[in-house]
């Protein structure tokens, strides 16, 4: 059996006998000639089959294959330098394994991508989510081959968890029970779906100093916006001994590590992407690679953005003032007009940030930073951990959390907890980023969204 792999990586050779298993993307028909064009899901590129009359019996139940009905081919490869394909097979017998019905949804017309969501156990045939689902593989396999390389400890942190690490309270309950008496429930307390694997990640960074999970993470916010899903993937890097510049030095290396592997493993899909969507998309992807990043503290962003206003830009939100929290509209025209290149915000007012992070000097600020991209905004958020106990029991009074549950956690600190470093990365907003992709909805391959389970 020959897969169409093979035959763009040019290990067949011409005249050849192949036979290939695939679905129908298209079936034309004229007189004695037709043409069907298939793919097998070994590429994202298809291949085109000639079928003649003269040649097949069935000629006429051929012609009417209908899109995405499964079929084996045998024939002929044939070298077609001259025509707008490169190759092409002449075939010798075609055996329909699977009518597609008449009813199918994906004909050959643009749909829209809502329309495609109702429908996301067949999207994948199309060209544009076979090229996004590709590439989010791909992504995935960057960022294990990136952590790999460099001797960092894949750690798999629990999914069922007491500890809610943002403090915000958004999580699912895990239960058994159908009123609240989580003392009598399965765990014998009240459990959730993890929001982040990083507490528990910061415990094995103790012991192999560079370690990373990569899992699914779940809120339970109720937020229908574009960038929001309550199912969604965190890669989550944790080293011991290192600073806020180090981890930087990190985020930039593997953006880049990752955009670099698909520049050279997904070039086809990146292509088709750029011509069938965001015309910009390889531009903006080539600028990453190509440039330091730039580095700013959240005090200088908060002075650019005042003299922004004073010289007549306009944003949506005009009170901007030193502790707010910074909304997209800021932060990507900080990225995309004022430096053009990826940025690195740092030294964020510690009362919007996280109750684990390190507290700088001047006690308003703490170690954290944001990786700000050019067409999104925010893309990576990390920050140095707080090492002293006292300090962070206190950051805990002073934001109310509960210790109970964290003192595991909190108790770290206690045995030769120096100093410690990570960050987080949403997965799909990095897959939203290398496709161009506008919705969180569109990367995901089945989405969970506030009233929507549909598969």
């Amino acid at each position: 059996m020959t897969t169409v792999l093979q035959i763009y990586q040019n290990q067949i050779q011409d005249q050849s006998e192949v036979t290939i298993l695939g679905w129908v993307r298209s079936n034309r028909s004229s007189g004695k000639l037709g043409f069907l064009v298939v793919n097998d899901g070994t590429i994202f590129d298809n291949v085109q089959i000639v079928y003649k009359a003269e040649q097949l019996p069935n000629f006429l139940e051929l012609s009417g294959i209908r899109i995405s009905s499964a079929v084996k081919v045998t024939g002929t490869f044939c070298l077609t330098p001259t025509a707008k394909q490169q190759f092409e097979i002449q075939a010798s017998n075609i055996e329909i394994l699977d009518q597609a019905s008449e009813d199918y949804p994906l004909q050959k017309k643009e749909h829209t991508y809502e329309y495609l969501r109702e429908i996301a156990h067949l999207r994948a045939k199309t060209n544009t989510f076979n090229a996004i689902f590709r590439i989010r593989s791909s992504s995935a396999f960057a960022i294990h081959e990136f952590f790999n390389k460099n001797n960092f400890i894949y750690v798999h942190t629990p999914i069922i968890t007491s500890n809610d690490a943002e403090g915000a309270g958004e999580s699912f309950v895990v239960t058994t029970r159908t009123d609240d008496n989580y003392a009598e429930d399965f765990f014998g307390k009240k459990a959730s779906l993890t929001v982040s694997g990083q507490l528990h990640a910061e415990g094995f960074a103790q012991a192999f100093r560079q370690v990373y999970t990569f899992g699914p993470t779940f809120r339970a916010e109720n937020s229908n916006t574009t960038k929001h899903a309550a199912e969604f993937w965190m890669i989550e890097p944790e080293v011991a001994f290192i600073d806020l510049t180090e981890n930087m030095d990190l985020i930039e290396a593997m953006v880049k590590y990752i955009i670099n592997y698909l520049f050279n493993n997904n070039r086809r899909e990146l292509e088709f992407l750029n011509n069938n969507g965001d015309d910009q998309l390889l531009a903006r992807l080539q600028n990453v690679v190509d440039n330091e990043f730039v580095r700013l503290s959240y005090t200088e962003a908060i002075t650019i953005l005042q003299t922004a206003i004073k010289n007549g830009h306009q944003f949506e939100n005009v009170d901007i003032f030193w502790g707010m929290d910074l909304q997209t509209e800021h932060e990507r025209y900080l990225c995309e007009q004022e430096t053009k290149k990826p940025t690195f915000l740092f030294n964020y007012p510690k009362d919007i940030k996280a109750f684990y992070m390190k507290v700088n000097e001047d006690n308003k600020t703490v170690a954290a930073c944001d990786l700000l991209v050019p067409g999104i905004g925010e893309l990576v958020g990390g920050s140095v951990r707080e090492n002293n106990y006292d300090k962070i029991i206190a950051r805990c009074h002073e934001l109310q959390i509960p210790t109970a549950d964290l003192q595991w956690y909190l108790d770290l600190r206690k045995y030769g907890y120096c100093k410690s470093a990570g960050f987080g990365l949403g997965f799909e907003r990095l897959v939203m980023y290398v496709t161009g992709t506008l919705n969180i909805r569109d990367v995901i391959p089945f989405p969970r969204t506030p009233r929507n389970l549909l598969f």
